[in-house]
């Protein structure tokens, strides 16, 4: 049997990653997810011998800092898809390094890489024009420049996930919609500055939104809600939409919803002004719809069966 082309390892020490470029320079695709005793030497064994690699997940190996990335990337130059998440210690010039030597990338997930700034993104932006999806959930630093950057120099983005990078606005997403018009998935959640206008240029300019996730962003209001269920991606392509969080939505949104009719999951956690008699109503209309949604309780739900188990009247999934 020859050299395996694929391999996803539990445990690995440093030494062991030479015996693995020495043995299987075939391999495409390496998964080392949380394999904590990774560090820049085992990222130098792998770069000399397994120079074929496309895809590459060192996500949660903490040890890792810009000169590994550098030695890596400087022998894995056909990297497709790269997954950091949780390598905290990286910080923007280890971007710089994907950016000179990776211009094959389509997939970068930076994840609560949290050193992370503007400055790496444009880099990452003008070096790997071919990227299609963005993981940036959890670099709060960043703001409407790396969006910016994205929109002038990757428009084949179809995946950006945004979560909890709270000084990002409309302003940068109408950029971003006006020029990536392939967007499928989107996750804003606690995108707090963002408003309807952000929906908006959404609806008008990208006709493949699939998933949308707006947690959180608790300056929507049904306004947007309708503009997005009336465009294109609302009426042919939406599936899933998250509105946990959002408190100005109200039964009213519901309704327009009912256009989507290809919604498959709709969040409502904490949607204070939504009803179940708005959520029966759109599942009239709607049966298909997978529904979740918080209803608190007027009075603090009992223990059923004495010291039993205790069940939650609250959540319900419809």
């Amino acid at each position: 049997m020859g050299a395996p082309k694929s391999l996803t390892v539990c445990l690995l020490f440093s030494s062991t990653c030479y015996s693995l470029s020495r043995f299987c320079s075939k391999l495409k695709h390496l998964d080392l997810t949380s394999c904590v005793s990774i560090t820049n030497s085992s990222l130098k064994g792998i770069s000399e011998g397994c120079r074929n690699l496309e895809y590459l997940n060192l996500s949660w190996c903490d040890q890792i800092t810009k000169d590994g990335i550098e030695a890596l990337v400087r022998g894995c130059r056909g990297l497709k898809a790269l997954l950091l998440r949780g390598c905290t210690q990286l910080e923007d010039e280890a971007l710089k390094h994907i950016q000179n030597y990776c211009h094959e990338l389509v997939s970068l997930n930076l994840q609560s890489c949290s050193r992370i700034t503007d400055e790496g993104v444009v880099q990452i932006c003008r070096g790997c024009h071919r990227l299609q999806a963005l993981c940036l959930s959890g670099c709060s630093n960043l703001t409407d420049a790396s969006l910016t950057a994205l929109a002038l120099n990757c428009p084949r983005l179809q995946i950006l996930e945004a979560a909890r990078c709270s000084h990002l606005t409309d302003a940068g997403f109408t950029l971003l919609a006006r020029n990536c018009h392939d967007l499928e998935k989107m996750d804003l959640e606690e995108c707090i500055l963002i408003t309807d206008s952000t929906l908006i240029q959404l609806s008008v300019h990208c006709p493949k939104l699939q998933a949308l996730s707006l947690s959180h962003c608790e300056l929507i209001t049904d306004d947007g809600i309708l503009h997005l269920s009336n465009s294109t991606c609302g009426h042919e392509r939406l599936r899933v939409l998250e509105l946990d969080n959002c408190l100005l939505i109200t039964d009213v949104a519901l309704e327009h919803l009912e256009n989507c009719r290809g919604l498959e999951r709709l969040e409502l956690y904490d949607c204070q002004q939504v009803t179940r008699a708005g959520i029966k109503r759109m599942r009239a209309q709607l049966p298909h719809v997978k529904v979740h949604a918080y209803f608190a309780p007027v009075t603090p739900p009992t223990a059923v069966g004495g010291s039993g188990q205790r069940l939650c009247r609250c959540c319900v999934i419809l």
